[in-house]
């Protein structure tokens, strides 16, 4: 397998494209036509990392945080990362980002974390309102079949696991063509009535230029009839996740099982030590700005990293129950990913091993 397959896979599960705008993932460093010797999986990509993925022979190193993300003015050995960039290249090392589209997978960083928890009932807490076309076109029924096989072909027309999804309606459509026209059915000046289909099928937001090309190209009409009806629908992804404790516990012991579960050894609470805690909301990273969203649809405790002076104040005074668990405790991702990896990849050949990196790359010492 090369990294051009391997990226292929992993975009089916986790598409590149659910990534935030601002955010950088996919292939950061290296060759889409080398072959896969091996896959570490890590929260970060330093250079303790790099030399990890060269003792166990892994030329693929997969990431949740891009290390390409700033700005970066100068690759040289004495700046940031350029050190590390460089030895990705000279080692020829592949560096492969999954961020945001990783966070917003439904068994992602957020489900890997409610998992740790122990939580049930899980449900995305923040799914995505995602954009699609409803597709109209009239086509004569003789040319019906081949243009819907031209459009599956190109990857429309499709539903999860399923292609070539189409309605058709039988109908007349009229038209007259005047000077100038070059018609292919009918005669200039003429009316003329035709059989023809209403083809109706679904696009994604991103498919409607291709759509509109394979249309023009491949309807026999001078002027095709087509329409392109923009629809909104809850997406199957999205950011977070909301689930219930086994039974319900106090938050002192709610933050001894959080910190056992996670192995952690500090965590920081702000709210009402009183409160009895059943339903919890969690975003791994940094989920502030989610927390009266997570209050509203019923979480007793909001669990995030990152979380700041005043928005711990804003919370306590609005009388919300926050867990800072720390950015860090992400690095669930790394056995989480290799777990999905081996069911993504179930039905390739693999020759390689993938292992997670068994290094903590958390910045800070905990005194």
């Amino acid at each position: 397998m090369n990294i051009e397959r391997l990226l292929k896979v992993i975009n089916k599960h986790v598409p590149f494209k659910t990534a935030e705008s601002w955010d950088n993932v996919g292939l950061l460093v290296g060759d889409k036509e080398a072959k896969v010797s091996g896959i570490i999986t890590a929260l970060d990509c330093t250079e303790d990392v790099v030399n990890e993925a060269l003792t166990n022979q892994c030329n693929t190193i997969i990431c949740h945080h891009p290390l390409i993300f700033k700005g970066i003015k100068h690759i040289t050995q004495e700046e940031g990362y350029g050190s590390i960039l460089r030895k990705l290249i000279k080692q020829d090392i592949n560096l492969i980002a999954l961020h945001t589209n990783l966070d917003v997978y439904p068994k992602g960083v957020n489900a890997m974390l409610a998992n740790k928890l122990k939580l049930d009932n899980q449900t995305i807490l923040n799914p995505e309102i995602q954009s699609y076309y409803k597709v109209q076109v009239f086509i004569p029924k003789d040319h019906l079949s081949g243009f819907k096989h031209k459009l599956s072909e190109a990857g429309l027309a499709e539903e999860g696991d399923y292609q070539y999804c189409f309605f058709e309606s039988q109908g007349n459509g009229q038209f007259k063509p005047i000077d100038g026209a070059d018609p292919h059915i009918g005669e200039l000046n003429q009316i003329t009535t035709v059989a023809e289909y209403k083809l109706e099928f679904m696009i994604d937001e991103d498919q409607k230029q291709l759509a509109q090309q394979l249309i023009m190209k491949y309807h026999p009409y001078e002027t095709p009839v087509f329409d392109f009806i923009e629809l909104q629908k809850e997406a199957s992804y999205g950011l977070g996740m909301k689930g219930q404790l086994q039974e319900p516990m106090n938050v002192k012991t709610f933050v001894k099982h959080v910190k056992t579960q996670l192995k952690l050894s500090s965590v920081r609470f702000t709210g009402d030590i009183n409160t009895n805690i059943e339903t919890v909301a969690i975003i791994g990273g940094s989920g502030i700005g989610f927390e009266y969203d997570a209050a509203n649809k019923g979480a007793d405790i909001f669990v995030t990293g990152d979380v700041k002076h005043h928005d711990a104040l804003d919370a306590k005074i609005g009388g919300l129950n926050l867990l800072d668990i720390t950015h860090y405790s992400e690095y669930v991702m790394k056995e989480g990913l290799c777990d999905l990896l081996a069911e993504w990849l179930c039905n390739e050949e693999i020759t390689y091993k993938i292992i997670p990196s068994q290094l903590n790359t958390d910045p800070f010492l905990y005194l």
